[in-house]
């Protein structure tokens, strides 16, 4: 599916994926703000943003997170990143860890997310692979479509699918306007709170080195 009909048009039948209380998962941020703080900024409905972000058309704030560290360093620092020729690896610009952590956080409540992990719950919001596998001016469309599963799943409190960056692994957004005052709480990891630092960045390049992957630090 391209995305050339309105999600509107559709009955969807979400599929739900239960988030139990206590769940640890992961994500990257500025070290200088709190792990579990939403992103409440709206983007625009057809330009810049992330897939499921919210826009000024449903102005909901988002926080994406992923179910294992590898796979929330390959969300964040993997994108569009070919493999150099030389090495064989991707070598992530130092800039993208500078100034970064990567925290666990836990589940306060049980949250109850619409699954999109498998073709079956693609299928069930009438869908295909295109909905998490598009990209740049594609978003406009996907976020229109987080919108209606919204609409139509009113007590769903975010999404979750395969990461396409470390399948068979996960990532999920949640909405905050649906999952409970302060849903998450920070579990602080000592080795990630500065990635940017040298210890940080030998522990990054640790984890991804089955993805054959590195940050190219300043320093020898």
């Amino acid at each position: 599916m391209t995305g050339n009909i309105s999600p509107a048009a559709y009955a969807m039948r979400p599929n739900p994926y239960t988030l139990p209380a206590g769940t640890a998962w992961w994500r990257v941020h500025n070290k200088a703000r709190p792990a579990g703080q939403f992103n409440p900024v709206s983007v625009d409905a057809h330009f810049g943003g992330n897939r499921f972000d919210g826009t000024s058309y449903d102005p909901y704030p988002y926080l994406y997170l992923a179910s294992d560290p590898a796979t929330a360093l390959a969300e964040t620092l993997l994108r569009s990143l070919d493999f150099d020729t030389a090495s064989g690896m991707r070598l992530i610009p130092y800039a993208a860890v500078a100034n970064k952590a990567l925290s666990m956080v836990r589940t306060r409540f049980d949250q109850r997310l619409i699954s999109l992990i498998s073709e079956e719950d693609l299928a069930a919001v009438c869908q295909d692979s295109w909905l998490l596998e598009t990209e740049g001016d594609g978003y406009a469309k996907t976020r229109r479509w987080a919108s209606e599963m919204r609409a139509q799943e009113p007590e769903a409190t975010g999404l979750v699918w395969q990461s396409r960056r470390h399948r068979p692994r996960l990532a999920s957004v949640l909405f905050h306007d649906r999952c409970g005052k302060e849903p998450l709480a920070e579990v602080p990891v000592n080795e990630f709170r500065d990635l940017g630092s040298p210890a940080g960045v030998a522990a990054v390049n640790r984890l991804l080195v089955p993805l054959r992957a590195a940050v190219a630090t300043p320093w020898r």
